[in-house]
C-alpha cells in the first residue's frame, strides 16, 4: 500500500461579485466551509492558474460576467493506503466529492509521498 498527495481541479460558480478578489475569497470560504462541516477540513483548497492563450503566462483562474464569476478551485489532500494511482485518485475524488455533490473534480496531479512526508504527517497529528 503507498500514500499519495492527490491535487483535483473544480469549477465552482459565485454570485453578486464585483472583483476577482471578491469572488477568489467567497469561492474558497463556501467549499472551505463545506467540507470543514463533514470532517474534511483538512482538504488544502487554493485558486487554480490557467495560462493566457496570448503570452502564455499564467494567471488566477477567475472569470467574472454579469456580476457572476467562475473560479476554478484547487483542492488537495492525502490518500493513505492506496493499492495504486487510481485507486488514490478514486478515493480522493470520492470523499471531496460526497461533500461538493454538484461539483466536477477532475484530477490534476497525483505523486507518491516518500516516508518522510508519512512520518511528519504523524508527528503533526
Amino acid at each position: 500500500m503507498n500514500n499519495y498527495y492527490v491535487t483535483l481541479e473544480a469549477a465552482w460558480s459565485v454570485k453578486d461579485v464585483e472583483s476577482v478578489e471578491d469572488a477568489m475569497s467567497v469561492a474558497i470560504s463556501e467549499a472551505g466551509n463545506k467540507l470543514n462541516k463533514s470532517g474534511l477540513g483538512y482538504v488544502e483548497i487554493d485558486i487554480g492558474s490557467t495560462l493566457c492563450p496570448a503570452c502564455g503566462q499564467p494567471f488566477e483562474s477567475v472569470y467574472i460576467a454579469a456580476d457572476t464569476a467562475l473560479v476554478g478551485l484547487i483542492f488537495g489532500m492525502k490518500v493513505f493506503n492506496a493499492e495504486n494511482q487510481e485507486h488514490a485518485i478514486r478515493i480522493a475524488k470520492s470523499s471531496i466529492g460526497n461533500v461538493l455533490t454538484e461539483t466536477p473534480l477532475d484530477e490534476i496531479e497525483i505523486e507518491e509521498l516518500d516516508e518522510e512526508e508519512v512520518e511528519d504527517e504523524g508527528r503533526e497529528a
